[in-house]
């Protein structure tokens, strides 16, 4: 069943984002949690949503 962007919830995202960690997909879990951050009216639970799924591109750590 395809569903209208519009009526998602940010908890809808953030399942959505944890399915996606739990696939090893980081960058899509990230994008994923960014837009439940973004839908999420507390500065505080939105920053820590935006800890918890951070950019993989900005924590990616260079193995030799």
């Amino acid at each position: 069943m395809t569903r209208d962007p519009a009526d998602l919830t940010a908890a809808d995202y953030l399942d959505s984002a944890r399915e996606m960690t739990t696939a090893n997909r980081p960058h899509l879990a990230h994008l994923l949690a960014e837009e439940a951050a973004q839908r999420t009216p507390d500065p505080a639970t939105a920053a820590g949503i935006r800890a918890t799924f951070p950019d993989p591109a900005l924590t990616r750590e260079e193995a030799d």
